[in-house]
């Protein structure tokens, strides 16, 4: 079992910087790929970034890419979600998920789910 608790969301203006966090216990998250997802209003849930256990390998997706930077912190048992120059339409609430498997983008593919931090930018 794998539980995930996210924080750092907030209100922040167009083209400054946010970091969140996802704080994991379970002994077997250490070997789990860990990813975020984001929920905007009116909107699909869609993928942002995901990293593999060991945190060497990331992926992005295109419309976060050179702005947000997914890390791990192993010894912690925390991802992190740098989120830089920051858009109104990054608007969202997000999520930390988690899963035995590394190289999904979607989310029924995550077994483990936080229950969201709100991020809301303004324009």
């Amino acid at each position: 079992q794998v539980q995930l608790v996210e924080s750092g969301g907030g209100l922040v203006q167009a083209g400054g910087p946010l970091r969140l966090s996802c704080a994991a216990s379970g002994r077997l998250f250490a070997s789990y790929a860990t990813a975020w997802f984001r929920q905007g209003p009116g909107k699909v849930r869609e993928f942002v970034a995901a990293i593999n256990w060991s945190g060497r390998s990331t992926y992005y997706a295109d419309s976060v890419k050179g702005r947000f930077t997914i890390s791990r912190d192993s010894a912690k048992n925390t991802v992190y979600l740098q989120m830089n120059t920051l858009k109104p339409e990054d608007t969202a609430v997000y999520y930390c998920v988690a899963d035995r498997a590394y190289g999904h983008k979607r989310a029924p593919d995550y077994d483990y789910w936080g229950q969201g931090t709100q991020v809301t930018v303004s324009s």
